[in-house]
């Protein structure tokens, strides 16, 4: 199989290292592939694939390495790993086979050509460790030098690892075996990892002593995390990942930064999805509170939105200096507008930073850093004319490196730095003589010949020039007894002698090495210039910081008066109170003016609402409303409402739709208990939930039931703020009987047998079911809506039937349904038809204590009465 030329040896010895990679062989101009990773990369590229050795028939496809990143970045993205084998000697230089090196393997998450990353969106490489009672994360961006970590505790840490990846969102996780194999099911059903690649790494025996070693450090307490094995072994199993595949590149990971989960709400992956924060179910921002935010001026504020969008803070002192800085640019018209126009013209320094440290910067991404100083240094002004503090800059460092790049760099380079045309003139004097000779050659050996003529008195002296002899000097035959005795003679020919002289061969050099010679002199010089800008990365790394938060601050103000929101009051306990609220998403998907606004209160006296109303009537708009109303006063914006007093809220559930889980395999009802499960055993008293018409995926007495448990444990245990929509209206039975609860209806209008929901939230409960009549502003046709009604009452007949026989306490567990007037004989019959399994299950039914009856109970017993029943 293996073509057993030099080359191919070479080739095969390297590929052994790197089985997992998609191998790009450089071959001078060209990036070559072989065997099997030809074949990919034809498929997957649309390249020809040829053969090298049509005896040893080795397949063979090829790419120009100038133009590689555009074909790795396809590669990546499709999930492949690609090893960069370059040539690491000059083959002007060797005799034979010139050595090569792989210098870099590329994954999806340690890509480093940021032209072909979202811009908006960071590219982030994530670890897992599972323990016995804990998990341990961390996640970095090379291309910025993020590195965050955290650890996951306490009950349900399956369902916060899946929102902690959702928040993450990486390309790609690395995990070790013994954590895969627990997440093995998890990994390969859930949707949320269609798209992320799984890596299995090993972890490191020694840890700590890497990452003191990696950080030159002594004590990991700087970076919060000394005695934390968990994080330690993750930390360092992403580290050396990254450090392994860079080959001894240098990194732009300057510290580990602690994210401690009791400072950030929890956002689990259901909420996230239900409340469509930063994305849709079609992966992008389309219909989300991200899209209604971010309009921000530069990338570097619009990642730094979504990351504080997906972690909402609990400190409440972070939210108060927020929005104090938010009210500042709104009382400020004149300086949000000027500093938001020159946020415009500021360039990603943060990946900037990447790139030098990385060694893939070039002019451009220079000229472009500098302009973004100068126009932080504007706006640094212009705030401190307004008597502003918001931005704080260490002026001289910035202006020491815009200085650097001025002196060096022209205002328009090329893209290339190996070719030349990036150093100013006068910076550099063997450089400045180099581009002299280039330019201006002809017309030095035009000066020599000159000089030389009137040094001999030769009028027929010429300089000449060919491929043997380069420059020389020719004489006829008839001068040569004036020639000087430091001539020396290369060549006789018929009619003339041909000279060379010392500064002609020394000048011929120059100008024949010239263009060689300025390439590597400014390749040179750029590097020196990188070298010394990477002395200010750690400031500079804080100004892409302050430029993100100023971006996302001034960004808040524009939209607080773009949509109208208010500065909502922040409390560290206490209630929820918002007037006049509306739904952030929602209102932008209608016509101006249209939405009806709504109030909420939820105190310590009233903590619990049961929301009733038909479907479509704006039950779940409401809930959500309130809890992105939350959100948004924890990331320190302003609100959509007239009035809001939010206090700190620790986590947010929603359990919202029962759609059947396909992918999964889980039923409607299945996997709505489950994520109520998922909340019952993680809410606080601190904690917010919205739960929408639980208990109807399965049948209407079970849900019922259900419904009832899961609202009493909720308010006797948990003690939780809480909103619970039903369309079963003899729910509003609780909340008449609960001590912290309260009805609540969304208002119906009926007229001429017709109804219109109003949208409007009232006090007090819906006393009946508008199904049939959601059913006719579906469109259902006529003969069906009909038929339905004669049904219902059938049904709501033989019910009150039932109730007056067996006791309406024992069947109905709320409400008072009114009795319909049958005659004595039309009960017995309608009796006699009830089967013995019915019977049975009455009883058991007549036996359940509802006060001392958990959700699990009720899981069971609901399981056992439908077995009876089946």
């Amino acid at each position: 199989m293996v073509d057993e030329t030099p080359l191919m040896r070479q080739y095969t010895e390297i590929k052994k290292d790197y089985q997992d990679s998609i191998l790009f062989f450089r071959l001078g101009d060209f990036y070559e592939m072989f065997y099997e990773d030809a074949k990919i990369a034809s498929k997957e590229l649309g390249l020809t694939l040829t053969k090298r050795n049509k005896k040893m028939d080795v397949p063979l496809a090829g790419i120009p390495y100038h133009s590689a990143s555009s074909y790795i970045a396809k590669l990546v993205n499709k999930g492949y790993k690609v090893a960069i084998c370059e040539q690491v000697e000059d083959p002007k230089e060797v005799k034979g086979i010139v050595k090569r090196e792989v210098i870099r393997v590329i994954t999806p998450g340690t890509i480093i050509d940021t032209d072909y990353l979202d811009e908006k969106n960071n590219n982030y490489l994530m670890g897992i460790l599972i323990k016995d009672k804990s998990i341990g994360i961390s996640y970095v961006d090379i291309t910025t030098g993020e590195f965050k970590t955290s650890k996951l505790e306490g009950k349900n840490l399956l369902y916060k690892l899946l929102g902690e990846i959702n928040k993450v969102y990486p390309k790609e996780i690395l995990i070790d075996e013994k954590s895969l194999n627990f997440l093995q099911g998890e990994l390969q059903s859930n949707r949320i990892l269609e798209k992320i690649n799984i890596t299995k790494v090993q972890t490191m025996r020694n840890p700590e002593k890497y990452l003191l070693e990696y950080f030159e450090i002594q004590s990991l307490d700087s970076f919060g995390i000394k005695n934390n094995d968990d994080i330690i072994s993750v930390c360092a199993m992403v580290l050396k990942y990254v450090v392994d595949l860079q080959k001894g590149n240098e990194l732009p990971i300057r510290k580990i930064s602690y994210v401690s989960t009791e400072k950030i709400m929890e956002l689990n992956l259901t909420t996230q999805r239900n409340l469509d924060i930063v994305e849709n179910y079609n992966r992008n921002d389309s219909g989300t509170l991200l899209g209604v935010l971010d309009f921000c001026k530069n990338s570097m504020g619009s990642r730094y939105l979504k990351r504080i969008l997906k972690n909402p803070t609990l400190d409440i002192d972070e939210i108060h200096r927020r929005q104090n800085d938010i009210e500042y640019f709104i009382n400020e018209v004149l300086v949000r507008e000027e500093v938001r126009e020159k946020l415009k013209d500021i360039y990603d320094i943060e990946r900037i930073i990447g790139k030098l440290t990385l060694e893939t910067v070039n002019g451009r991404d220079l000229v472009a850093l500098k302009e973004s100083i100068k126009n932080i240094l504007e706006i640094y002004k212009v705030l401190i004319k307004n008597n502003s503090n918001i931005l704080d800059l260490d002026v001289e460092k910035l202006i020491d490196v815009y200085n650097l790049i001025d002196k060096v760099i022209i205002d328009e380079p090329p893209f290339s730095i190996r070719e030349g045309g990036i150093i100013k003139p006068g910076y550099n004097e063997e450089l400045d003589e180099l581009r002299n000779i280039a330019e201006h050659g002809q017309d030095y050996l035009l000066k020599i010949e000159t000089e030389e003529r009137e040094k001999t008195g030769i009028k027929g002296l010429k300089i000449k020039y060919n491929k043997v002899f380069g420059y020389f000097i020719e004489i006829t035959k008839a001068n040569i007894d004036l020639v000087p005795d430091y001539y020396i003679r290369k060549q006789t020919l018929v009619n003339a002698e041909r000279y060379i002289v010392p500064e002609l061969k020394e000048y011929e050099d120059k100008i024949l090495n010239a263009k060689n010679r300025i390439s590597t002199l400014e390749y040179y010089l750029f590097k020196e210039i990188v070298g010394e800008i990477k002395n200010y990365i750690e400031m500079l790394q804080e100004l892409s910081n302050k430029i993100a938060y100023l971006d996302v601050i001034s960004n808040f103000a524009y939209i607080a008066i773009k949509n109208n929101y208010v500065k909502p009051e922040i409390v560290q306990e206490g209630e929820i109170e918002i007037l006049g609220g509306r739904h952030p998403i929602v209102e932008k998907l209608i016509p101006a003016g249209e939405f009806v606004k709504n109030k909420v209160l939820l105190n310590e006296n009233k903590d619990f609402i049961i929301l009733t109303g038909p479907n479509m009537s704006g039950k779940s708009t409401y809930m959500k409303q309130i809890a992105l109303i939350i959100i948004m006063a924890h990331i320190g914006s302003y609100v959509p409402a007239d009035y809001a007093k939010i206090s700190l809220v620790d986590k947010i559930f929603t359990r919202i739709g029962a759609s059947d889980d396909l992918i999964t395999g889980q039923s409607t009802f299945m996997l709505e208990m489950s994520e109520v499960a998922n909340i019952l055993n993680s809410a606080t008293n601190r904690s917010f939930i919205i739960l929408d018409e639980i208990g109807r995926g399965t049948s209407t007495f079970d849900g019922i039931s259900i419904a009832s448990a899961i609202t009493e444990y909720i308010h006797d245990n948990i003690k939780a703020k809480t909103i619970f929509a039903t369309h079963y209206h003899e729910l509003t039975e609780l909340g008449e009987r609960l001590k912290r609860a309260a009805n609540f209806r969304i208002e119906v209008q009926e007229k001429d047998n017709k109804i219109k929901f109003l949208r409007e939230i009232v006090q007090g409960g819906a006393d009946k079911s508008y199904g049939i009549e959601v059913a006719r502003l579906a469109g259902l046709p006529k003969e069906i809506l009909v038929n339905s009604k004669k049904i219902l009452n059938i049904l709501e007949e033989r019910k009150d039937i039932i109730e007056q026989n067996f006791g309406v306490e024992q069947m109905m567990l709320f409400g008072n349904t009114p009795t319909l007037e049958i005659k004595k004989e039309e009960k017995k019959e309608k009796v006699e038809t009830i089967s013995e399994e019915e019977k049975r299950a009455l009883s058991i039914l007549r036996e359940i204590d509802i006060n001392n009856f958990t959700p699990m109970e009720a899981l069971l017993k609901i399981n056992e009465l439908k077995k009876i029943l089946n």
